[in-house]
């Protein structure tokens, strides 16, 4: 049960979301930006750096949302995401998204956590600037909404599949559709 009383029993994010819209808002645009804009990193590799780094804070939801919406975005789908999720280091991915993810990892664990190695080895696999800088922001992003997520209890539902339904809105319309429309708070 929420910490707060929501005016939605829709799970995680977006019943924070429709709690507060004015904040709601810029998360979902910040979200759109960082998952589906422009990015030398594919849209299915930000979606897995997003649910690794969420699995790696256990939020539940946060995981089990990204890891549908990377599955639909990456050639090998789920059985890719377990294998990351598992052991990023013998996944079948390359060695650059590898050295990324190693990246990521470390800013779970704390943005000074980053050190001159990690980027070493991520520039060593051919990783630009813009790609080490866009895992990171995806990476701290997704810590923060982890902690708003878990910080206030949300509901996490069990069923894979509830996160399945929102797969094809988010492909197509991005994570601006999502945002809910003002309501009255109590």
């Amino acid at each position: 049960m929420p910490h707060i009383t929501l005016n939605s029993d829709e799970p995680g994010i977006r019943g924070l979301m429709r709690f507060r819209p004015e904040t709601g808002r810029p998360l979902s645009d910040l979200a759109d930006v960082l998952l589906r804009g422009e990015s030398p990193l594919s849209r299915g590799e930000r979606e897995l750096i997003t649910t690794y780094v969420s699995g790696l804070n256990e939020c539940r939801y946060c995981t089990s949302a990204h890891a549908a919406f990377a599955a639909a975005q990456l050639p090998e789908g789920m059985a890719l995401v377990e294998q990351v999720h598992a052991d990023p280091d013998s996944a079948p991915i390359s060695a650059k998204l590898k050295a990324l993810l190693g990246i990521a990892a470390a800013v779970q664990q704390g943005g000074r956590q980053v050190g001159d190695h990690h980027i070493a080895a991520a520039r060593a696999e051919g990783a630009t600037d813009m790609e080490i800088h866009d895992t990171v922001l995806v990476a701290a992003a997704s810590c923060m909404v982890n902690r708003y997520v878990d910080g206030l209890a949300t509901f996490a539902p069990d069923d894979p599949t509830t996160y399945a339904t929102a797969v094809d809105r988010i492909i197509a319309h991005g994570y601006t559709a999502a945002s809910p429309v003002a309501e009255p708070r109590g």
